[in-house]
């Protein structure tokens, strides 16, 4: 723990220093009284720091074009380290600053300074042209992952590796505490290196590098070591599971279970370009859409259930691909059938003349259809087409077979795999994080313990589906993408040695899930409402108890069959918590209920419920009259929707939720970012009438996007023709 970060964050007027060469000698110093670490033959300094800039975006009239144009301009930065804030105003004493050190510590690509960035797509567009750089490894185009520059400095993405804002990110500190300002900066402001920050504005900038400082450095102690921090947040999981199957680090290093495990590897290959696509067609994430019968109306009284831990479950407790896939030329329907039953299969479906028989919801999407002719789409769901074509598993088609009917059928490029249970050094990776995470929860000293339990079962899931054959993202003083070969990727793909995950898993875990959220959706039938995943949300819950309780009992007994396969206790799939009570993994849970409930498709849903002492502590401005209100609509930001619905309706505001919808720019929380890749300089007179010259390389404009919600037409159609059928 470093004293200094939690007697910064303690400071009301924080101590700031301009670049000097008195100052980086200082820094200089610090910084080789602190831990250098190997890792891969490169040096790194084994210290927290974090790099933010603050911007201005406004538009200036074009002589040249006869047009306003979009500018953006740095007007500070500030870089937390060895206990300093280091500010500026200028990008040319932020340059020094990086070149200095880069000279006096002796940087080079093989002895490397880490420097931390929250959200580095922001700041890297800022500096993309301002230094030369070795390597950039990014996920996409404008989302650098990590930036190495040819002084040695390594920029790294903090939002990437931790998955939370900065005002989320503190709220996850345990050792310190450290809290984002929110709302001492008001961006809509036109500001210049001129402009006069007052301390308030100051502590602003600076407390935004602190959070990120302190989360690294909780990191660094529970990594042991910045060298054995991972670059994104599924990175935690997937080095301590590719350790626990391969058993080839550290104390756990076994060279007979690690060929053991390679074993199963070989055996899981996937046999080129074609059954790689098809699997890629194959995949679907989470089920969320709503019950249209219910579109655009004003629910009471309505309950809401979630799985406990889903995908884990599915994980723990299914049978998945265990061999190569094996082409079969099926030859009847009985053949299919009884193919569907024993193995995992994976197949292109055409259906003639399909239409949905069940009136609570649709399941096909029609976006993994690669052939449709004269669709009815239920919100991006197929209610009933002349023809379609989509690739699906055995557990799609189960769904589709109890919810559909057709005409006609036609099945071509069968695969079929062996059904078995994952491996057990996979399987107790799972069980090591879920029982963490339901022991530790709640126990004073063990928080940090709980956190990463937490969101390593989280990431689990994710680390199952990652695209073996993705493109490849190259920064060379631009951005552009290379397409690898499929059968070159796929072939490193089979004989990677560190490899402990098989693609068709990540296919099948979605399809497991889906089929038990359906199991609900069915049986609520007309008491369904809306589904996100693993929940659902439903009226006339207690008619329905008997279902709950039935399938419970099945997660017992799937789970049971599980742990005897594997010879591992019951005990670790229904860990007891701090309280002393059992929690099964899978099972229905009652999540509470809301006095109201509206859905407008899905991803677009308001609750109402009874405010709690939590809420008002919390969030004081989401209640009116002892009630919380709350808003899921993608793209826009409730914490700042919330309010302003609130303040301009109160009592009306479930009236309001609905199509026609329109929120001004500063209540959506939402932004619209225009990259700028040319060189732009001039002068601006900031909001105190302050001019000054400024020259970017390049930038981000940021402008508030207002909101305006609307129906699709295909959605409207759909909904029109249902309540013409009621009426």
């Amino acid at each position: 723990m470093r004293a200094w970060i939690q007697d910064l964050s303690n400071l009301e007027v924080i101590s700031k220093y301009y670049v000097s060469d008195d100052l980086i000698k200082t820094l200089v110093d610090d910084l080789n009284e602190e831990n250098v670490l190997v890792k891969n033959k490169v040096e790194y300094i084994n210290t927290p720091i974090c790099f933010d800039i603050e911007t201005s975006s406004f538009y200036k009239f074009s002589q040249l074009n006869k047009e306003y144009e979009k500018i953006a301009i740095m007007y500070e930065w500030c870089v937390c380290i060895c206990g300093k804030f280091v500010v500026g105003r200028k990008w040319d004493d932020f340059i020094y600053l990086c070149e200095k050190l880069s000279e006096l510590l002796n940087l080079n690509e093989q002895k490397r300074l880490i420097i931390y960035v929250h959200n580095l797509s922001f700041e890297f567009q800022f500096i993309q042209h301002r230094f030369e750089w070795l390597q950039v490894f990014s996920l996409e185009q404008r989302k650098p992952v990590k930036a190495l520059s040819m002084l040695g400095i390594e920029f790294r993405c903090s939002y990437l590796l931790s998955g939370y804002s900065l005002a989320k990110l503190s709220d996850q500190l345990v050792t310190y505490k450290v809290h984002k300002q929110v709302g001492d900066l008001d961006y809509d402001l036109i500001r210049n290196y001129k402009t006069p920050l007052t301390e308030k504005e100051w502590y602003y900038c600076a407390i935004d590098t602190l959070v990120v400082v302190a989360y690294i450095d909780e990191l660094i102690n529970r990594c042991r070591g910045i060298t054995n921090i991972p670059l994104t947040k599924t990175g935690f999981v997937r080095d301590y599971c590719r350790a626990k199957c391969l058993h080839n680090k550290g104390a756990d290093r076994d060279n007979d279970k690690y060929h053991a495990y390679r074993k199963i590897m070989r055996r899981l290959t996937i046999s080129g370009e074609e059954e790689y696509l098809q699997l890629k067609r194959a995949f679907a994430g989470g089920y969320t859409h709503a019950n249209a019968n219910y579109m655009g109306k004003e629910i009471s009284n309505c309950n809401s259930y979630d799985f406990t831990s889903s995908y884990p479950y599915v994980l723990l407790s299914e049978k998945f691909p265990m061999s190569r896939g094996e082409i079969i030329d099926v030859q009847s329907t009985e053949q299919i059938f009884s193919l569907m039953e024993n193995y995992c299969c994976l197949f292109d479906i055409e259906f003639e003349e399909i239409k949905c028989k069940v009136n609570c919801d649709t399941y096909i999407s029609k976006s993994h259809c690669t052939k449709i002719s004269n669709p009815l789409v239920n919100n991006g769901r197929i209610a009933y087409a002349d023809k379609l074509t989509t690739t699906i598993t055995e557990i799609d088609f189960d769904i589709i077979y109890e919810t559909y009917s057709w005409k006609d059928a036609k099945i071509s490029n069968f695969r079929r795999y062996k059904k078995e249970y994952l491996p057990k050094d996979f399987i107790q990776c799972v069980l090591d994080f879920y029982n963490k995470k339901t022991q530790l929860k709640g126990i004073k000293g063990k928080e940090v313990e709980y956190l990463v339990s937490k969101e390593n079962l989280n990431s689990l899931y994710g680390m199952t589906v990652t695209d073996i054959c993705r493109d490849e993202i190259l920064y060379d003083d631009g951005w552009e993408s290379s397409t690898p070969e499929i059968e070159e990727a796929i072939i490193k793909y089979n004989r990677s040695l560190r490899r402990f995950l098989f693609y068709p898993w990540g296919v099948w875990v979605t399809a497991y899930a889906r089929r038990n959220l359906w199991t609900g959706i069915l049986e609520f039938n007309e008491d369904y409402i809306y589904s996100d995943t693993d929940s659902v949300k439903v009226i006339n819950a207690e008619k329905h108890q008997e279902y709950i309780k039935a399938y419970n009992k099945l997660v017992m007994i799937k789970l049971k069959k599980s742990m005897e396969f594997h010879k591992l206790p019951m005990t670790l799939v229904e860990p007891k918590n701090n309280k002393g009570e059992k929690k099964l993994i899978g099972v229905w849970d009652d999540d509470g209920s809301y006095t109201r409930f509206k859905t407008l498709g899905a991803k677009r849903y308001m609750i109402e419920r009874q405010a709690t002492e939590y809420d008002y502590i919390h969030s004081i401005d989401h209640i009116y009259n002892n009630h919380f209100y709350n808003i899921t609509v993608s793209g826009l930001n409730k914490n700042t929707a919330i309010p302003y619905l609130l303040k301009n309706n109160k009592s009306k505001i479930f009236l309001k939720f609905k199509e026609g919808l329109y929120i001004p720019p500063e209540h959506t929380g939402k932004l619209t970012h225009t990259y700028i890749d040319y060189e732009q300089e001039g002068i601006v007179t900031d909001y105190l009438g302050n001019t000054a010259e400024y020259k970017e390389m390049s930038s981000t404009h940021l402008e508030k996007q207002d909101y305006n919600l609307s129906i699709s037409e295909d959605y409207a159609r759909y909904i029109s023709g249902i309540r013409a059928k009621i009426q």
